[in-house]
């Protein structure tokens, strides 16, 4: 058992703080964020993500894990997560980081000799080195690994106790010993089950999560721009997907055309590798990015633009339901997401909106109070001209086109994921069109 803290506890954090636990760790979360913090103690997640409310009431009452809003508290545990946000700055590509830079700051004063400061936080490459002589000049006995975080909105609970990898970024000679010794520790679990285990340096750990967001980002953004492609020459994406998905080189994952990616990591992380390339001297070897962030955002106007041409040419005053508002499925997170924005553009744009989402329409009525609300798939379709799927909810994947056309004004579907059974929906009377499909 080693004990731990888990300096921050949002999605990140709070997620980390409950599985170490869970994998019999004891171990303290600690957020700036007083009354976070209190929901946490309480049992109370802060957002939605499956299966975690269950690992953390489990794991507050074993005892093993607690939270606490004083950085004081600190004292006497030997490995400190550090899990706070690094969000994109303001009219700027590069990362924040004043966020890592406070906590790690404030968690100095508290060090012992021999302790571990373990970064996780998404960061620009350089940061680990700069926050080891932080560390360093105020407890030269401790140590800093980075030990960067992959997680998966929906699946992040699997994804800390069951990972596909596990990667340590660690300093050079006896120093590295001691650190791989320590975590080595905190995930004999995960080890012992033969996960594989990459051992590294700094720079390296950095750059693993920053390289593994672009190819994701650019493998998305690829089968996008053959949806344009298809669009104009009148064939099918999702055929095209499967076609050369056969191959074992390219792969059927995430080749699905839609509406794009979102969320709080994929959009700014990108954007701040760009960015940090450009401070290295090294911005033309990821201009590319440039180009695939802004085919991800072609997506969105596309959308609307499908939605006007289903409409006759206006959306002015018609009603358009949206199902899904979370950037994806099983997660209430907003931050950037497609079908939101897609959503507030054509409110923005005259149309009278309805939206729903299983989990997300609490965040987006704080975002954007003048959207139509609604608790269902069929009260949001409720005489709508036009229905649009725009996160794909299984339960939006599975309604039933019959019933649901009872409801509406218009059998008009559009299918911002291809995520439903197209033959299904025409054989029941609805005008079916998807990005990139015939």
């Amino acid at each position: 058992m080693t004990r731990m803290t888990v300096i921050g506890c949002g999605y990140l954090g709070a997620v980390h703080a409950a599985c170490m636990a869970q994998l019999g760790h004891d171990v303290l979360g600690i957020d700036v964020d007083a009354a976070k913090i209190a929901k946490l103690q309480d049992g109370i997640p802060p957002f939605y993500e499956p299966g975690f409310p269950e690992v953390l009431a489990e794991q507050l009452a074993s005892g093993r894990l607690r939270f606490s809003s004083d950085m004081a508290d600190a004292q006497g545990h030997q490995v400190h997560f550090v899990c706070v946000g690094t969000p994109q700055k303001r009219n700027e590509y590069a990362a924040d980081m004043a966020y890592v830079d406070a906590a790690t700051t404030a968690l100095l004063p508290h060090l012992s000799p021999g302790d571990l400061v373990v970064g996780k936080s998404t960061v620009p490459v350089g940061t680990a080195a700069r926050l080891s002589e932080l560390v360093r000049g105020v407890q030269p006995e401790a140590l800093l690994a980075w030990n960067p975080e992959f997680l998966r909105e929906g699946f992040a609970v699997q994804d800390t106790l069951h990972p596909d990898r596990i990667v340590y970024g660690l300093p050079e000679g006896e120093d590295g010993a001691r650190a791989k010794a320590l975590l080595d520790e905190v995930y004999a679990t995960p080890l012992a089950d033969d996960t594989p285990l990459v051992v590294t340096d700094y720079p390296t750990a950095e750059l693993v999560k920053a390289a593994a967001n672009s190819f994701l980002a650019t493998k998305i953004s690829f089968i996008n721009a053959m949806a344009e492609v298809c669009e104009a020459s009148g064939a099918d994406v999702t055929q095209l997907a499967d076609a050369i998905g056969y191959d074992t080189r390219i792969g059927r994952r995430f080749l699905n055309s839609g509406l794009g990616f979102g969320g709080g990591c994929l959009p700014k992380d990108i954007r701040a590798f760009m960015a940090r390339a450009g401070e290295l001297g090294a911005d033309q070897a990821l201009a590319f990015l440039r180009e695939i962030d802004s085919i991800n955002l072609r997506r969105r106007v596309r959308m609307v633009d499908l939605a006007r041409e289903e409409l006759g040419g206006s959306i002015v005053g018609r009603r358009i339901a949206v199902l899904g508002l979370a950037f994806k499925p099983n997660s209430d997170d907003i931050r950037d997401s497609p079908a939101l924005n897609v959503a507030a553009q054509m409110r923005l744009q005259g149309a009278s909106v309805v939206v729903t989402d299983p989990e997300a329409v609490a965040n987006a009525q704080r975002l954007w109070p003048d959207l139509g609300y609604a608790e269902s798939a069929f009260d949001a379709a409720k005489d709508a001209d036009l229905v649009m799927v725009l996160t794909e909810w299984d339960e939006y994947r599975t309604l039933d086109p019959v019933k649901l056309g009872e409801v509406v004004a218009d059998r008009r579907i559009l299918d911002g994921r291809n995520a439903l059974d197209r033959d299904a929906w025409r054989a029941a009377g609805w005008t079916y069109r998807a990005l990139g499909r015939k």
